[in-house]
């Protein structure tokens, strides 16, 4: 029998997703690029305490959420340096095919806008509202 962990690696690997979280068997997957499914899984109110993630990139934005949520684990593809040091001050077990300096935005000529958004936030609550304020930006351009 797999574990919650392994089951949302192979999903993530086999489904074609960017994201997948799995609690107690129960799968929950998205299609949808960069933090939004994190916010929008957490805006909905789903008790996500103790889940398992896989994630194709992770960066400090995405970390803060996972810790947000109260995930146990998350695996990841890609993961910034300053995801591991959150999921390591945060005590989220985590594990990456490789680690990278920046996360970039979706055009590679910058860093990610949600990577900055977060830069200077110490705390996950700040994270996730310097975020909101963030997605909000870009909804009214």
């Amino acid at each position: 029998m797999k574990t919650d962990l392994e089951t949302a690696v192979e999903t993530l690997k086999n489904g074609g997703y960017t994201c997948v979280i799995c609690k107690e068997g129960k799968l929950m997957t998205s299609f949808e690029r960069g933090i939004k499914p994190l916010i929008d899984w957490y805006d909905s109110g789903l008790d996500l305490t103790g889940a398992f993630a896989a994630d194709k990139v992770v960066g400090k934005a995405a970390a803060m959420m996972y810790v947000l949520m109260s995930v146990k684990q998350v695996y990841s593809f890609t993961m910034s340096k300053t995801a591991v040091e959150t999921f390591n001050r945060f005590g989220v077990e985590w594990s990456c095919d490789r680690i990278v300096d920046v996360i970039n935005n979706r055009t590679n000529t910058g860093s990610c806008p949600m990577e900055q958004a977060v830069l200077l936030c110490n705390d996950p609550l700040s994270s996730y509202k310097s975020i909101k304020n963030k997605l909000k930006e870009f909804s009214n351009i």
